[in-house]
């Protein structure tokens, strides 16, 4: 979710004159993208999922079930990401199972071990990486993450994945004004909402209930974009022991195999949902809760975690940066993956869900590239 900082509310009358000039570059960026200035375009259909905004909105979780998807038809992706946080020993890093975190990400480290079918590789310069990729082993198809202002790499269609809390015209009480079109640094957007006419579909997380009471507010923000709308939750799969194979086909552990009293744990952008999540499947609160920044690094904090005496659950990227620890104590990872139960059509076409709308897309492709 995309947070605002309290100063930006306070202050952001002061700030939108450097909103208009962040804005005016986005604007620009996207200009000489579309006249193909700088611009390469791989061979095989290529797919960005992106936001308009800073924060989590759920990228990671969609790459994921774009993967799953992928493996399940029988198809070979490739993941291009930055790698946030990572120090690559060289580049462009393919990622493989046992890197540390450290090298290749957290986030990139998760999906090549959920799918070691698929290729993920990391460089700041996705181009880089997909030219390697196309030169040495094609896929079928690109994934570019967190791609929608990564104009440098063309793509055949762009996943913009948006904030609810942004989309809303009345935020929930406490919240500060909605976050519509304001750019950084008076909001969290990094670029104007001019930019979402690139999009091909418009994603957003959300609980079940909330769906109803955001349709008008989507309607009518998205109106100069006609595109299809796809809603989607995160659901638990189950508990996985930290350090196990997360592409191994053993069954989850369901929520008893945390007794008692259990501490969470997570570095990711959005604590409170994930401990929403935590709380609903477990069917209790923690007695702690240790929350921090996303993507932390936990080697600073091993020798407390050690002393902590309570069964640890964390999240699936967190997990991988635990593995590493060897905590002589109980630690699960809380497994989730995207459940798409919604959407709207676009303009006045009939609604369809997400699967049978990607389905279509990805097969028309890929039989032009076929022909």
């Amino acid at each position: 979710m995309a947070k605002r900082h309290p100063l930006q509310n306070v202050f952001a009358p002061l700030f939108l004159p450097l909103s208009v000039l962040y804005g005016f570059g986005g604007r620009c960026r996207r200009a000489r993208a579309r006249r193909g200035e700088g611009v390469w375009k791989p061979s095989r259909p290529c797919v960005s999922v992106g936001n308009i905004s800073w924060g989590g909105t759920g990228k990671t979780p969609v790459t994921d079930w774009l993967l799953s998807h992928a493996r399940e038809k029988g198809l070979r992706a490739a993941v291009l990401t930055r790698g946030y946080g990572a120090h690559p020993s060289r580049l462009p890093l393919r990622v493989e199972a046992g890197m540390p975190a450290s090298e290749c990400g957290d986030e990139p480290l998760m999906l090549a071990m959920r799918h070691p079918e698929a290729v993920v590789m990391v460089d700041p310069d996705r181009s880089r990486a997909g030219r390697v990729l196309e030169k040495e082993c094609p896929p079928d198809f690109f994934l570019l993450d967190d791609g929608f202002q990564h104009v440098s790499t063309g793509r055949d269609l762009d996943l913009v994945l948006l904030d609810k809390d942004d989309v809303r015209f009345r935020p929930a009480p406490g919240r500060p004004p909605s976050n519509w079109n304001r750019i950084i640094p008076a909001g969290s957007w990094r670029e104007p909402v001019s930019a979402l006419h690139d999009a091909g579909a418009f994603l957003i997380k959300m609980e079940v209930p909330e769906w109803p009471e955001l349709v008008p507010a989507l309607r009518e923000r998205l109106r100069p974009f006609p595109r299809p709308v796809f809603a989607f939750c995160m659901e638990p799969s189950g508990l996985r022991p930290v350090g196990k194979d997360p592409a191994s086909d053993a069954p989850f552990a369901g929520a008893s195999a945390v007794e008692g009293p259990y501490a969470f744990l997570c570095g990711i952008g959005d604590p409170s949902q994930a401990l929403h999540t935590a709380v609903s499947f477990l069917g209790r609160a923690p007695e702690k809760v240790l929350a921090f920044p996303d993507h932390h690094d936990f080697r600073r904090e091993a020798d407390s975690l050690r002393n902590l005496g309570l069964p640890v659950v964390c999240t699936g990227k967190d997990a991988v940066k635990l593995a590493a620890l060897d905590l002589p104590l109980p630690c699960f990872s809380l497994e989730v993956s995207a459940r798409f139960f919604a959407s709207l059509g676009a303009g006045e076409e009939p609604a369809v869900d997400f699967a049978s709308w990607w389905e279509a897309w990805l097969d028309s492709r890929l039989s032009r590239q076929a022909a």
